[in-house]
């Protein structure tokens, strides 16, 4: 507004310059008439003296009057030339007539013209609405700009709505400058609805037009599965708005069962129920308005539906029907953009009649060309066409069917002339009617190849001249050049019109072709032949583009750019293709191609680096891959910033001002350099530069003013890629020196952790702090749009930020802040930029965890961040953290805090803060005395890892008598190292002593194959893997009152099927009383007797009195002899433990249930018996039974419901028998009798309980929903299986997991579906799977039951 003031000042006092000079040349210059009034009173005197006389007197003084007037007339000619000499000559410009106001029509041109004055010819500068007018970017022929003998003019060609504005025009020279202004306005003709009257007028007063509430983006879709895009407006539609237009590439789209057009309130969508390739594009949408239309463009991309068959290519698109004639046509088609992994070998052409579904393959063999002929159609017969791509995987799915097409005589309308009469009548006059005199056919003419092909051949040929009435058909004769010899070579099949297409001609040789008319009363003789033809050689596709170049664009798109193929023939277009760098899969962009040499990829991963390439596509196929781009960040391309805003006076004195202001809205996607700072004084005409060397900081310091003056700043951003547009010019700020108590107004007031119901305010401090220090901060908030503002916090705060929760999600909030001293509250800040509080999607948070080499950090990820961004560390938003403790780490988008020596000194809230960039990237974390000992527990782990125990040591018996000692521990990796120490001796395998160590398993075993005393002791495993280590131990040592047996029996196995005798070892460990002898003397001696004789080997303690006998070895002979004693040592044996087992126990695993029995040492001479429900068990395959030393098992897998019931176990030990029993009914509920696959569920376990049919039929095209319950604590993994094979959710396939119900979605089913479907869950305390049969059939059939 100061700049508009100043200019009409300065048109004022021109106005007045030019009116004085007016005045100064119309000015009278008075003549002294004197004498001549003299020379008149004498001739009056001599009067007298005769009339001759006086004659002469008169007319000496009319000649002397009129010499005196011409002599003063040049004088005053030359006074004023050279007056206006001096007026003209150096002079700053003026305008001496103005521009003036128009008001035009739409479509119309405008002429603004005025008449400028200046010397030396001052230059002139045409603005609209302030920005200067460039012809070299307006459109062309829009402005037309002239400058002739002062006379300056403007015209503006076709006026628009956009035309409508202020235009002004600026004339200068050394001297000085003037300016004029005018206004254009631009009126829209409604018809007869035009007019202060009109409905629309007073629509437009009474209701606001509807805008775009957002921009449309990018939408990916999904080969034959349903896609809407969808715009929607910021208020309700008006009625001279809902004539919506959608657009495809330009092409209007209508509503139909192709297409849907829908229109609401807000929101109008455009709807397809199958998607194909060739939907792929453009999309516009077009909104009528009172200024024109509106519109908005985005891309949809439509990505390959699944391969019927891994590795089979994508579907061909765009087939397209040409040269239709009665019998024959020309089919065209568009190679996919993908192969599926190799090369595409052919196509294989499909037809169908109209309206059936039917399809019948028109080519026996794959058809290698994007091109060819299809023979034998019916004359009149509407036909579909489609295609297929074959490679040695397998076929792709059908195109797109072509429009219904019907064969038709294409001479038709030649040999016909129509004869209109009688108001619309016609008469048709055949030639053929006409030429009845001819009987034999006359032989066609101008025989040749329309197409040569490396498969094909195509004939073309003219009908003869007259033809005659009968119907023709034709034979074609083919001779090899050279020779004589003709041969007819379609017989069988004569052609119904002039076109035939010859298939597999030899290679390399050269043809003649000559054709024969035939109707009912004979044939002609053979035409001409044509010239010699040779089958074309294979097409070679295109060489691929060049100068493929990559430049950035938005935070997720990339702007693609490169050169047409040299040479050759014109491209059908081209396919892009995009690979994440560091991955070896390329993507396809897109899977229609694209005609022009210039493409924005949408959908990329911001911050995500990408390599491009580029294929050409042709009637031959796919080009090479164009060499790739270099590698590009997708990030925003680097631009001016915007204009800065939100000045404010922070601080006054008598010739000074400091002045503040807020950063641009865009930075243009760098990094600020700084800002040039202008001011102005109201009094005075111009602008003056306050800084020549841009300021780094946001707030400046003019001096030199004059106090009392009302100042106003503009301002510019500057950064890499130039310098911005200019700021709005602020409020007028008088320069009075500031004397107030109260502290000055804080400044820079901005939100950061904007998340839903809350966000973090932070604020800079005054500059002027009044009559004392300022001592808090009150904050205030108000909903965007009122002037309610409402105190947030009663108690001031010390801080310089505030966290604000509690607020309402999806609101608009402003907030501002006063400053607080002694003296009282100052006055508020500038408000902040309003901010909704809620939370973005793909907002990321500060993680807090461990790394591989133990140290505590806190990372945040930033994948917006340009180049120049930095991250800002802040520990309770005082400042950076302590360098001393902490170490700060970054790569790529990722920033990384690393605490050096964790203490409690570290606790507290520490934030993050990208800079540079439009919106807010911030997160904080809290680290709590908790977090702490969480994070330096794993720290200690990580640094120090042990190996964890799956399974202690256990002993176990071989068949054949070995001793295992084996333990397993987790997995472990190849370099895992393994020391086995006993007795403080490491052990090596040997034959007597093996040592297996399975890393894989993490299984440690040692195998010792005869056991004896030298073998008691301690066993310890000492593992290695990496830094990871543990040790565990065994003590195999005898106690006071035991002793250990070993027994070694050779005997033949009655069950055994082998024809030799084994030998059998076992352990057995034998409690034995012994009496001690006491009162003995020193010399006593003990010796132990078998059978009457001395036994050696006996061993005597005399401090405790006992004697222990070790027999080492008990052959069957010796067995069989002995005593009742000796049996009875055996009763005792098996007696002990058959009374030690503890009640049967049940324990769920992941295979099943497990059922067992603790005992204190268990041999095979005990005979134990499983029993379910009174029935006798035997191990099998879903029933395994089972021993170890110290516990007997039973092992159900894959528990079902007729499992459930009564168990037994039967020991018996010689004897008498002993029996444990349990049930499994009461342990779990089945809430579905009819469930398949159902088990006994335990508390905890994972289980299917609910929800899926045995069998499920569906007709095609539908969506197949199914849904189940699963239960157990942890909550189990799910899987789903078909067919045996994991389901991997993409694509038709969707799972959704609500709690405890588990849905499997399958859109758009079809006889793919049909099979077995499985659902797997599984926890730690074992799994389930649950299973159901789906069934498809086609459209119209009747779906059978299966069982």
């Amino acid at each position: 507004m100061g700049t508009r003031a100043f200019f009409h000042h300065r048109e004022e006092e021109q106005k007045e310059e030019r009116k004085q000079s007016l005045e100064m040349k119309k000015k009278k210059f008075y003549l002294d008439f004197s004498d001549m009034l003299e020379l008149e009173q004498r001739g009056q005197k001599r009067i007298c003296f005769g009339n001759d006389m006086e004659k002469m007197e008169e007319e000496v003084l009319r000649l002397c009057r009129l010499l005196r007037v011409r002599a003063d007339r040049r004088g005053l000619c030359r006074k004023v030339r050279k007056e206006l000499l001096e007026l003209l000559s150096g002079r700053a410009p003026m305008l001496w007539i103005p521009l003036r106001a128009h008001a035009v029509w739409e479509r119309m041109d405008v002429t603004l013209a005025c008449t400028a004055l200046g010397c030396p010819v001052p230059q002139a500068t045409w603005y609209k609405n302030g920005i200067p007018i460039d012809l070299r970017q307006a459109p062309a022929g829009k402005y037309k700009i002239k400058n002739q003998f002062g006379m300056l003019t403007l015209q503006i060609s076709r006026c628009s709505m956009e035309d409508s504005a202020e235009y002004s025009v600026e004339v200068k020279n050394q001297y000085g400058e003037a300016y004029s202004f005018a206004t254009v306005l631009v009126r829209k003709y409604y018809g007869k609805e035009s007019g202060f009257d009109s409905e629309i007028y007073k629509k437009s007063l009474l209701a606001r037009e509807a805008d775009f509430a957002f921009p449309l983006k990018p939408l990916f879709a999904r080969e034959k599965e349903p896609f809407t895009l969808s715009c929607y407006f910021s208020s309700d539609l008006l009625d001279h708005q809902r004539g919506i237009s959608w657009f495809r590439d330009g092409e209007l789209l209508q509503d139909s069962g192709r297409q849907q057009l829908r229109l609401q309130r807000r929101e109008a969508a455009l709807a397809l129920p199958c998607a194909h390739k060739e939907d792929e594009g453009f999309y516009t949408i077009r909104v009528p308005s009172l200024q024109g239309c509106k519109e908005q463009t985005t891309y949809v991309f439509v990505r390959d539906a699944a391969a019927p068959t891994a590795g089979a290519p994508g579907s061909p698109l765009n087939v397209k029907c040409h040269d239709v004639n009665k019998d024959c046509l020309v089919l065209s088609w568009v190679p996919p953009s993908s192969d599926g992994g190799s090369p595409i070998l052919g196509y294989l052409l499909e037809r169908c009649v109209a309206g059936s579904q039917e399809w019948l393959q028109c080519s026996a063999q794959p058809v290698k060309s994007c091109r060819c002929p299809v023979l034998g159609l019916a004359e009149g017969q509407t036909y579909q066409f489609r295609v297929r791509a074959v490679n040695k995987a397998g076929t792709s799915h059908p195109s797109k069917a072509t429009d219904p097409v019907t064969t038709h005589d294409p001479s038709r309308d030649k040999r016909v002339t129509v004869i209109p009469y009688d108001e619309g009548r016609t008469i048709e006059i055949s030639k053929d009617d006409l030429e009845g005199h001819i009987k034999i056919p006359l032989p066609p003419t101008n025989v040749h190849a329309s197409e040569v092909r490396e498969d094909y051949v195509a004939l073309a040929w003219d009908e003869p001249d007259p033809r005659g009435r009968e119907p023709l058909n034709y034979y074609v004769e083919k001779s090899l050049v050279g020779s004589n010899s003709w041969q007819m070579v379609n017989l069988d099949l004569p052609a119904n019109s002039p076109r035939f297409a010859l298939f597999d001609l030899a290679k390399g040789k050269s043809f003649q072709f000559r054709v024969r008319s035939v109707n009912k009363f004979g044939i002609s003789e053979p035409s001409l032949p044509s010239p010699p033809i040779t089958a074309g050689t294979k097409l070679a596709p295109l060489p691929p583009p060049s100068q493929v170049l990559a430049f950035r664009d938005t935070k997720t798109s990339v702007v693609l750019q490169w050169d047409k193929p040299k040479g050759g023939l014109e491209p059908l277009g081209y396919y892009i293709y995009c690979r994440e760098t560091g991955t070896e899969e390329w993507q396809t962009v897109n899977n229609k191609p694209v005609t022009c040499n210039q493409f924005t990829v949408p959908g990329l991963q911001p911050g995500k680096e990408y390599v491009f390439c580029v294929k050409s596509v042709s009637e031959a196929g796919l080009s090479e891959s164009s060499p790739e781009t270099d590698p590009i960040v997708v990030r925003p391309a680097i631009a001016c910033p915007s204009a800065p805003h939100g000045f404010v006076l922070l601080h006054c004195g008598k010739a000074e001002m400091t002045i503040g202001w807020k950063a641009p809205k865009h930075k243009g996607g760098t990094k600020i350099l700084g800002y040039f700072l202008d001011q102005h004084d109201h009094s005075e005409p111009d602008w003056h530069e306050v800084n020549t060397q841009p300021i780094p900081r946001r707030v400046c310091t003019v001096s030199s003013l004059q106090e009392g003056h009302l100042y106003e700043f503009r301002a510019r951003a500057m950064n890499r890629a130039g310098v911005g547009e200019v700021s709005e010019p602020s409020d007028l700020f008088r320069c009075e020196e500031w004397t107030m108590p109260e502290p000055g107004p804080p400044y820079d007031v901005r939100c950061s952790e904007v998340r839903d119901s809350s966000l973090q305010l932070h604020w800079e401090a005054p500059l002027y702090p009044g009559a004392g220090p300022v001592t808090g901060y009150f904050i205030e908030m108000c909903e965007e749009g009122s002037e309610d503002w409402k105190q947030i916090n009663q108690q001031p705060t010390a801080s310089t930020h505030m966290k604000v929760s509690e607020l309402d999600t999806g609101k608009c909030y402003i907030f501002r802040v006063r400053a607080l001293n002694k003296a009282g509250v100052g006055p508020p800040s500038l408000p902040s930029d309003p901010v909704v509080p809620k939370t973005k999607p793909g907002t990321n948070e500060i993680e807090l965890g461990v790394d591989e080499e133990g140290f505590i950090y806190m990372a945040f990820e930033a994948p917006e961040k340009n180049d120049d961004s930095e991250f800002i560390w802040t520990k309770d938003y005082e400042g950076p953290p302590d360098a001393d403790r902490v170490r700060i780490e970054e790569k790529g988008n990722r920033s990384k805090l690393i605490l050096k020596e964790p203490s409690e000194k570290d606790l507290g809230v520490y934030s993050v803060e990208v800079t540079d960039v439009d919106d807010d990237i911030s997160a904080s974390c809290t680290l709590t005395k908790e977090d702490l000992d969480k994070l330096l527990k794993r720290s200690h782990e990580i640094r120090n890892p042990l190996i964890q125990l799956i399974s202690g040591w256990n002993i176990d018996v071989l068949e054949k008598g070995e001793v295992k000692l084996w333990l397993q521990v987790e997995k472990l990796s190849p370099n895992a190292e393994l020391h086995l120490i006993f007795n403080d001796k490491e052990l090596t395998s040997t034959p007597t002593h093996k040592i297996n160590f399975v890393k894989e398993k993490g299984l440690v075993e040692l195998i010792i194959q005869d056991f004896c005393a030298d073998d008691k002791g301690v066993y310890t495993a000492q593992l290695k893997d990496g830094k990871a280590k543990n040790q565990f131990t065994l003590v195999l040592m005898d106690e006071c009152n035991k002793c250990i047996l070993i027994l070694n029996v050779d005997f033949k196995q009655a069950t055994n099927l082998r024809k030799d005798t084994n030998k059998i070892k076992c352990i057995l460990i034998l409690n034995v009383d012994v009496k001690q002898a006491t009162n003995l003397r020193k010399d006593t001696n003990f010796q132990w007797f078998f059978n009457h004789k001395a036994r050696a080997g006996g061993v005597f303690d005399p401090q405790t009195g006992m004697g222990t006998l070790q027999i080492s070895k008990v052959k069957h002979q010796t067995a069989q002899r002995l005593t009742g004693k000796w049996q009875k040592i055996w009763a005792d044996l098996t007696h002990i433990p058959s009374l030690s087992a503890t009640p049967l126990k049940i324990q769920p695993t992941e295979e099943g249930i497990k059922i067992y029995t603790h005992v204190k040492y268990y041999t095979d001479y005990m005979k134990t018996s499983w029993y379910h429900k009174e029935k006798q068990l035997e191990s099998r395959d879903r029933m395994r039974a089972g021993s170890t030393m110290n516990q007997i098992w039973l092992h159900i897998l894959d528990p079902r419901e007729a499992d459930k019931g009564k168990y037994t176990l039967e020991l018996f030990d010689g004897n008498s028998s002993h029996k444990l029993s349990t049930d499994l009914s009461g342990q779990g509920e089945l809430r579905h009798k009819n469930l398949k696959g159902c088990v006994c569920s335990f508390p905890g376990r994972a289980r299917v309980v609910q929800g899926l049919p045995d069998v499920a039929t569906i007709m095609e095209d539908k969506t197949l929903c199914l849904t189940c319950c699963v239960s157990g604590d942890p909550y189990p993994e799910i899987s789903w299986f078909k067919n045996e094979k994991v389901i991997v959710f993409k694509d038709r396939y969707k799972m959704d997991v609500k709690g405890s119900m588990v849905t499997i979605t399958i859109e758009k089913v079809c006889n793919e579906d049909t099979g077995k479907y499985s659902i797997y869950v599984k926890n730690k305390y074992g799994s389930e799977t649950g299973q159901v049969t789906i069934s498809v059939y086609k459209h119209g059939d009747i779906p059978i039951k299966k069982k």
